[in-house]
Parts: structure tokens; sequence; C-alpha cells
């Protein structure tokens, strides 16, 4: 029963840490300790949107057609594909809607992260300002790239912009990851900033300015190198900010079977990030503890799904078995569920179709339950184990 209790401390310690980061968030705000905002910058600066693509025929030239018809001179920016190892018409197609087009052909190191590296060594991204990275299944808002100029010099930083959803309405899936798309972009990640915290990198739609590519390099090879990116931009300091007028519009698997890979994938890949640059974080010297708890919790998050269904689970088990302060720890997993049920609160508030998302919200007794199964199965996948890309189909209307 002592282990069983130092178990659901564990557990209930894990869980709330990212409450106790934006706790001291809302405290540092409070006590002035903002992120001074950036100035907009003098003159409009020169962006390089870098699409990887594998086999992408099916939305690739909807994508490059987005970005094409950006509200931004159009000398200022350039728009590159990288048909990585592709075996179908995707580079032509990408030429045909006005990319540039680089073919990659290296079957032994396949794979997003060491495409961007590649296409980073042949391109001449000294030009630019910002390398905005795109995801080939993406619809890019109009006014992205001049909402990211606004965001002010993006040199010597990093940005994430409005990860959202271009299927919001196809499932009670994709509309309650709408809802969290909400809950993250516009109220989750904006306190983290006035807090002077960095925000987490979601891969699609990230800004890496120049200058910090150029000093730090892409070394970023994990299965999420999004987070890894994250991870090792904020232990050496870097700033990271979210810019939440800047949308891009990507497919959100629309079933349990889509979603397996992608869910395993994500939780895999921030273990494995957390276990290969958390003692690092720890240790920098370049960041304050807040950062590191905020850092830390950030990739140990489960996620609201599974978070839920962790602490149904040890609640359960602590009702059961009636371990020493029992009732103590089924409080604190309880009190847990705080912070991602006012997000979800606050992302509801201003959501257009308010009723229909919360329907959706039936599914997540079901979703739940699967979410764990997924959790179980990404444990396999520690360690950059290969994954499979999650199904495309044709962008439908929301």
């Amino acid at each position: 029963m002592a282990a069983l209790s130092a178990l659901l401390t564990l557990v209930a310690a894990a869980l709330l840490v990212q409450t106790a980061s934006d706790v001291l968030s809302l405290v540092r705000r409070l006590l002035g300790r903002e992120r001074p905002a950036t100035p907009p910058s003098a003159a409009l600066q020169r962006l390089l949107f870098l699409v990887p693509a594998h086999d992408e025929e099916l939305l690739i030239e909807a994508c490059v057609r987005s970005l094409v018809q950006l509200r931004y001179p159009r000398a200022r920016f350039s728009i590159v594909v990288i048909a990585d190892n592709c075996h179908d018409r995707t580079a032509a197609l990408a030429r045909a809607a006005g990319a540039q087009c680089l073919e990659r052909r290296d079957p032994h190191l396949p794979g997003k992260p060491r495409a961007i590296a590649w296409a980073l060594d042949l391109l001449p991204v000294g030009e630019y300002d910002a390398v905005v990275i795109v995801d080939a299944d993406t619809i890019v808002d109009a006014e992205c790239a001049a909402q990211l100029n606004a965001a002010g010099p993006l040199r010597a930083k990093a940005a994430q912009a409005f990860f959202d959803l271009s299927n919001p309405g196809e499932s009670p899936i994709t509309r309650m990851a709408a809802v969290l798309a909400t809950a993250t972009h516009r109220f989750a990640y904006p306190l983290k900033q006035r807090a002077g915290l960095n925000v987490p990198l979601v891969g699609n739609g990230m800004a890496l300015g120049t200058d910090v590519l150029a000093k730090h390099g892409w070394h970023a090879f994990s299965i999420c190198e999004d987070w890894e990116m994250y991870a090792l931009l904020t232990e050496r300091g870097v700033p990271i900010e979210c810019v939440p007028s800047a949308h891009v519009y990507a497919q959100e698997a629309r079933s349990l079977r889509e979603s397996s890979t992608q869910r395993e994938r994500w939780t895999a890949g921030r273990l494995t990030v957390l276990a290969r640059r958390g003692p690092r974080l720890l240790l920098s010297r370049y960041i304050a503890f807040p950062q590191k708890l905020d850092a830390i919790a950030e990739l140990a998050a489960p996620g609201p799904a599974l978070h839920i269904g962790l602490v149904l689970l040890f609640s359960l088990l602590s009702l059961i078995l009636h371990p020493p302060a029992g009732g103590l720890l089924v409080g604190a997993l309880g009190a847990s569920l705080l912070r991602p049920t006012a997000y979800t609160i606050a992302a509801l508030a201003v959501h257009p179709e308010p009723a229909r998302a919360v329907s959706a919200f039936a599914f997540l007794p079901i979703y739940v339950l699967w979410r764990i199964g997924t959790a179980v199965r990404a444990l396999r996948m520690v360690g950059d184990r290969p994954w499979i890309r999650t199904q495309r189909h044709q962008h439908g209307g929301a």
C-alpha cells in the first residue's frame, strides 16, 4: 500500500505541474514580470515557406495555392516544397501550383526532420528573415504572412502560428480537437507569452528565425521534431512566441482508426524528448526556474483525454485499495483537472457553434478509454521507432 501511495503521489504531482506553472505565470503577470512586446519591423520581412511532403499528391496543390494567394508582397516570400522520397505526382503538382520543388532521394534516411535539414543546407536561408514550416495537408490563411511579420523582427527568435483545423466539423473527434486548438492557441499560449515564457512549437506553422538557424542549426531528428526543437531552443535561451492571429488549417484525423498512429507518435515522441532533453533543460544556465518548470510540464503533459483517463484510473485504484492518504491523493488528482476544464470552458465560450461543440463531448468517455490504449501502445515507440503516417483525405467543409 505504501508503494501505491508513492505511485499516486508521483502521478498527481506530474499531472499538477502544468497547473503549478500556470499559477506561477499568473503571479508573474500580477507582479509585472511580462515579456515586453516586440515592436513591428521597420520593413516587410522576407519569409521562406518550406513544405515537406511525402506522397502528398492528394493535398499538395491546395496547400501551395493557399501560399501563392497570401496577401503579402510576392517579392517578399518564397515557397519551396520538398518532395521527399515520393512515388507519386507530388513534385509535378507542386510546381504546377506555383512552388519551387526540391526532390530528395534517400531511402535510408527518410522522414520530415531529415528532409528539412537537407533543404536548409541547399537553400540560401540567410537571404530570408525566417523559415516557416508548413505541412503538406495544410491550408494557410491569406493573412498568415502579414500577421507573422507584425509579430516583430523574426531573425533572432522562433514563433508559432495558430495550428487550427481545416475539417473541424467532420466528426466528434475533429470537433473536440478544434476546441482544444482554441484553448491552446488563444488562451494557454498567450498566458505563457505574457508571463515571459516560451510557447511550444507544434511543427505546422512554426517560424524559425534565420539568425537562430545560423547559430543553433537544425538538430531535431526524433519522431516529434517540433517538440525536440522547442526543447533545444528553450534550453539555449532562444525566445519562442505565439502568433494567434496567424492561422494555418490542417487535417485532423476524423476517426479513431485514423488517429491511432498520430496519437501514438505524439505520446512516444514527447516522452523521448523529455528523456533526452529534460536533464539539459533543468541544468541550463540560460533560463530561470519558471521556464524550466514550464518546459518540463509541457513535455510531460499527457494531453487532456489521457489526463482524464489517468485521473479516473488511479482514483478508482485508490478507492478500491484504500492506500495511506488515499483521499488526499484522489483530491489532488481531481484538482489537476481544473486547468484543462477551465481552458475548455473558455474555448467553448468563444466557439461559433457552442452547442454543437458541446455535443461532441458525449463521445469523450469512449475517446478516453481508447486514448489510454494508444498511450500503452506508444511505449513501444519510445526512442524513435518507425511510425505510420496518418491517412489523408480530400479537404472537406466545416
